[in-house]
Parts: structure tokens; C-alpha cells; sequence
């Protein structure tokens, strides 16, 4: 048998307010940086240089070589 139907809803509920609330920061950081925040493969570029300079293809490289 399944959950109660509450139980589901309750999830879609909190699920539709977690997007809601991502995508309102979202727009927010956007505006307060002046420009879109990159998707996708892009961003996952930006994001991991961010934490050290290195774009992670270079950590790859450098991991094989370690």
C-alpha cells in the first residue's frame, strides 16, 4: 500500500515551495551580481573554480599525475 494521500500532498507541497524559494534567491543573487547565474555545465565550471582557482579539468589532470 501507499501513503495516505496527505502525506503525499504535504511532499508536493513542500517540494513546489523549495523551487519557489530556490528560484526567488535565485533571482535575487542575479540581480545583486548584475548578470544570470551560469547553468548547467558553465556553472559547474564557475563553481569549482570558485573554491580554489582551478577549473576541474585541471584538477582531473592534476590527480592523475599525483
Amino acid at each position: 500500500m501507499g501513503r495516505p494521500a496527505s502525506q503525499t500532498a504535504k511532499g508536493r507541497e513542500s517540494s513546489e515551495a523549495l523551487k519557489r524559494n530556490a528560484a526567488a534567491e535565485e533571482r535575487k543573487v542575479e540581480r545583486t551580481k548584475g548578470s544570470p547565474l551560469k547553468k548547467g555545465a558553465d556553472r559547474f565550471e564557475e563553481r569549482s573554480e570558485s573554491s580554489d582557482g582551478k577549473s576541474a579539468g585541471q584538477k582531473q589532470v592534476e590527480r592523475k599525475t599525483d
